[in-house]
């Protein structure tokens, strides 16, 4: 690992790659020529994701060459979100800008990203929006827009594209978030649910793909709105699994316990000419019970999870006084 010779950058760049060894010299340079035309003292962490290829060499020399490089590599592919991770707790910048290695995301967008942050706006987290894309309108644009419209509507965060990998935040911010799995996608989201409110959006040039192939597929999108739901879950209950599986295991049991009581009633009013177990209504109300008995059960142990968690009394302060 190489580490930057900057005591305290005003910027840090944090660029998760994975096999990308032809693009990372020209995005380097393209880097701090902006960022040195704008007086910026600055870090490039660059998070090689177990790359097969040259990268991790291109990354060494580029740290030799450039002071401000830093390097920090996989043993084996774990993932955009670890790699962010990684790149998030080595950052010392007051803003960080995150950005792909593909060089589809330019960086001369950088000095207004860090100014929407830095600056009066003084936004928490700003998304880039690439408004014009270079994509295959089949298999990824229209997949995109569908995808990002219902994330607006299950967050509430209005977001054109949630996971453009452009995006500009508050140190606070990523210091604050856990990104793990595939959550990548939904940092917004994350931001949103510890506090910060003041999320903006950037319309960014969207570049043509100059070297290498995309290394995304169709599963994504799958895999992103379990994920959406996962975090939805875990932001409203996380702390609190009771109140989901209690309140739905009560509702469940007494469902199921009015259909027995009806039918005792039934059963009472017609005599022995009432077949009770031939009813189906007397399967779906013993089905019913039982569920909503599991529903309390697995309550109380997600209770027990969290209550004995590391971090059940984390919460983020945002000014203390005397």
């Amino acid at each position: 690992m190489y580490f930057s010779t900057l005591m305290h950058p005003c910027l840090s760049i944090v660029i998760p790659l994975f096999n990308e060894e032809e693009s990372l010299p020209e995005l380097v340079e393209w880097i701090d020529r902006v960022c040195s035309a704008h007086s910026y003292t600055y870090e490039v962490i660059m998070v090689d994701d177990g790359s097969t290829d040259r990268s991790w060499s291109v990354v060494r020399q580029l740290s030799q060459q450039y002071p401000s490089v830093r390097g920090i590599r996989f043993q084996r592919n774990y993932g955009k979100s670890p790699a962010l991770y990684m790149g998030f707790r080595a950052a010392e910048g007051d803003v960080v800008i995150t950005m792909d290695a593909d060089l589809q995301d330019s960086p001369d967008e950088i000095p207004e990203l860090y100014d929407m942050v830095k600056g009066e706006e003084g936004y928490d987290l700003v998304s880039g929006w690439k408004k014009v894309r270079y994509d295959n309108a089949l298999t990824k644009n229209l997949p995109s827009k569908l995808y990002n419209a219902v994330n607006r509507s299950m967050t509430g965060i209005k977001l054109h594209d949630m996971n453009c990998g452009l995006k500009a935040y508050k140190r606070k911010v990523i210091k604050s978030i856990e990104v793990y799995g595939e959550m990548h996608r939904f940092i917004p989201v994350l931001a949103k649910h510890a506090g910060f409110k003041k999320i903006g959006e950037k319309v960014v040039q969207h570049r043509p793909r100059k070297y290498g192939t995309s290394k995304f597929g169709w599963e994504r999108f799958i895999n992103g709105f379990l994920d959406l739901l996962t975090i939805q879950f875990t932001s409203r209950f996380g702390k609190k699994p009771m109140h989901f599986f209690g309140v739905l295991g009560a509702f469940t049991f007494l469902a199921g316990f009015v259909f027995v009581v009806m039918l005792i009633i039934d059963k009472l009013r017609f005599g022995a000419d009432f077949g009770l177990t031939n009813k189906p209504a007397f399967y779906i109300a013993l089905t019913s019970m039982i569920m909503g008995t599991l529903f309390f059960l697995s309550g109380f142990v997600a209770e027990l999870v969290v209550r004995n968690a590391a971090d059940r009394n984390h919460y983020i302060v945002e000014e203390e006084t005397n």
